[in-house]
């Protein structure tokens, strides 16, 4: 049965995909089954190309790996932008930034998926660095939302996303419900603790 399978996609394999649709596809593998399962042969089932074809495109499984994180941050960079261009610029527009960005984690299972990612993005420097510069978007994004907001800190967007991050790892411990809604009230109560503090002294 399997053997029929496997001759069935060869059978109906696309004679061309572009290279971000292969990424597509090795991403998916990454987050449903863990970093290890990316090889050139699960890849190839997976988009349809042929092994070899994989192979002369990205060299190795180190290669392979590393470009399939950086798409996926180019991803996440690219819906980072487009969240923060459409949210109002007010600490509620910050909060529903940081919001829609944490639907994309889902379940605690693809949570879980997602911390071995992020294993993978610390071992390498070049996805480090991505990770870095990604850092400095959001939290110019966020200081943008509190820009008229009297007495907010000077340093309000590492403050938010940093306190976003542990909303994440906290609701991972204890995931009764949906990550959004606990993020949500949690960023609330941030938010409403920010903008009441009484204004401090030179």
């Amino acid at each position: 049965m399997i053997i029929r399978l496997y001759q069935d996609v060869k059978v109906t394999r696309p004679k061309t995909q572009s290279d971000e649709q292969v990424l597509e596809a090795a991403l998916r593998l990454i987050h449903e089954h863990g970093p290890e399962a990316l090889t050139f042969e699960r890849l190839a089932r997976a988009c349809g190309l042929s092994g070899a074809t994989l192979v002369q495109r990205f060299g190795n499984k180190a290669r392979l790996k590393q470009r399939t994180l950086l798409h996926a941050w180019d991803g996440l960079d690219d819906k980072t932008r487009t969240l923060a261009a459409s949210v109002a610029k007010t600490p509620a527009g910050a909060v529903e930034l940081l919001v829609a960005l944490s639907q994309g984690y889902g379940g605690i299972e693809s949570y879980a998926e997602g911390l071995l990612v992020l294993r993978e993005d610390l071992r390498d420097p070049l996805l480090r660095a991505r990770g870095a510069a990604w850092k400095t978007t959001l939290c110019n994004a966020i200081a943008a939302c509190f820009a008229r907001t009297p007495n907010s800190p000077p340093d309000i967007g590492l403050l938010m996303a940093s306190h976003w991050q542990g909303s994440l790892l906290w609701w991972s411990f204890d995931p009764t419900i949906a990550v959004a809604v606990y993020v949500e009230d949690s960023l609330d109560r941030f938010v409403a603790a920010v903008t009441t503090a009484p204004a401090r002294g030179p």
